[in-house]
């Protein structure tokens, strides 16, 4: 029996850390995150000073 590595390309939101495959290849990027329901998921948050 042989292995086999496949990679597979996803998204990860910056606000909760959750990974997820998008179900349709799109060649645009998610609106939202789906967990957080986020809008700003690739943006990392600002930390108050």
């Amino acid at each position: 029996m042989a292995k086999i590595m496949i990679t597979v390309q996803g998204y990860r939101c910056e606000r909760c850390n959750h990974e997820w495959i998008p179900r349709i290849k799109v060649n645009e990027d998610p609106v939202i995150c789906p967990k957080c329901k986020s809008p700003y998921w690739n943006k990392p948050k600002k930390r108050k000073k």
